[in-house]
């Protein structure tokens, strides 16, 4: 089988893992609106943050076709991906908090569920297959440094210990079987369909109900911020042209502390000075909170990549995205459980 071939050589039958998911969902319109000859297969649990009305723009687009299922699901998941040139696993527990106080579920999907994915992609001969990891797997790095793809793995939370370990059965993959599956470790992602338990779409909703922010510890942990759309790019272009069992990091260069990302957002609802103190609750720093990530993103750079848009712009068009979708986050954020279930039901049919 010849795992290396270029992707744009074939028909292009692309099988989405967790496709219901915040970057996941972002992805596959970009894909289905850039890429006319392109089929989608998305495979979703529908978890908590698996919210089916993400992609309702798409339920009549004949390329797409959804399947309700859990990746840890063997018998479902190599039904479902047999005759696809491309598998993407996005499917992933990924909130840190509550792999603190929960675990089990971290290490069912994103390692379980992985070694799944990638057990049966190369048991039906899939050409590519690419991994979606996170930079948290390196740790906190201190300024000016960055951490280069091939740096040591210090996974410092339950999530990105998860993250790191489904890493290294990539690599295990490509060098017990001769099966490259390609990995990306990318920064923290904003933008549209964020689940609002996140800190953007967190604070955001917060302030356009009024309220306050809370914020970890003294708000000196940095982080870099990638508009999703650049990102999802980033991953196409990843798929489609990168080495196969490579590994590229993927973010914007946008560093900034948590404090400084805070007032950049009471500044855009008209908060400044006293005003914006105080709408800021600092809230007991959670534990093993890492100081600073930070990675080079000179490789996938070179492959011709480069984030298109600005974060002001992006943080602006980010806002004014969830006050103009209230019908989308405000269910995730009141209904509770009985709210999420009805959008699991409204979103669990199949279409092809």
């Amino acid at each position: 089988m010849a795992f290396a071939r270029p992707l744009k050589d074939l028909t292009m039958r692309i099988f989405v893992t967790g496709g219901a998911g915040f970057i996941g969902s972002n992805f596959i319109r970009h894909v289905l609106q850039t890429e006319p000859d392109v089929r989608v297969t998305n495979f979703d649990k529908l978890t908590y943050a698996g919210n089916p009305a993400s992609l309702a723009d798409l339920a009549d687009d004949e390329r797409y076709t959804f399947v309700h299922g859990d990746v840890c699901d063997a018998e479902l998941l190599g039904e479902s991906l047999r005759d696809h040139d491309a598998v993407v696993n996005f499917a992933a527990e990924s909130h840190v908090d509550r792999s603190i106080t929960g675990s089990r579920d971290f290490m069912m999907t994103n390692v379980v569920g992985a070694n799944t994915v990638f057990e049966l992609a190369m048991r039906a001969e899939v050409p590519r297959c690419l991994h979606i990891s996170t930079d948290e797997t390196y740790g906190s790095i201190a300024e000016p440094d960055s951490f280069v793809e091939g740096d040591t793995l210090e996974p410092n939370s339950p999530y990105s210990a998860s993250k790191a370990s489904a890493d290294l059965l990539a690599r295990a993959y490509r060098v017990t079987h001769g099966y490259p599956i390609t990995v990306t470790r990318t920064a923290n992602n904003f933008g549209p369909y964020h689940f609002p338990e996140k800190v953007i779409p967190l604070f955001v909703t917060n302030l356009i109900d009024g309220g306050k922010v809370p914020l970890y510890g003294d708000g000196r942990n940095v982080r870099d911020w990638t508009y999703v759309l650049d990102n999802v790019e980033a991953q196409w272009l990843v798929l489609r042209e990168g080495e196969p069992g490579g590994l590229y990091n993927v973010g914007a260069g946008n560093e900034m502390s948590n404090e400084e990302l805070t007032y950049r957002i009471l500044e855009r609802f008209g908060l400044a000075d006293a005003d914006a103190d105080a709408r800021i609750d600092f809230v007991t720093d959670r534990p093993g909170h890492d100081l600073r990530y930070s990675v080079d993103t000179t490789k996938i750079r070179r492959l011709g990549w480069a984030p298109g848009h600005e974060f002001d712009a992006a943080l602006d068009a980010t806002i004014a995205w969830y006050r103009a979708n209230e019908w989308w986050w405000r269910p995730l954020k009141k209904g509770g459980a009985s709210a999420r279930r009805g959008l699991v039901e409204a979103g669990s049919a199949t279409r092809g």
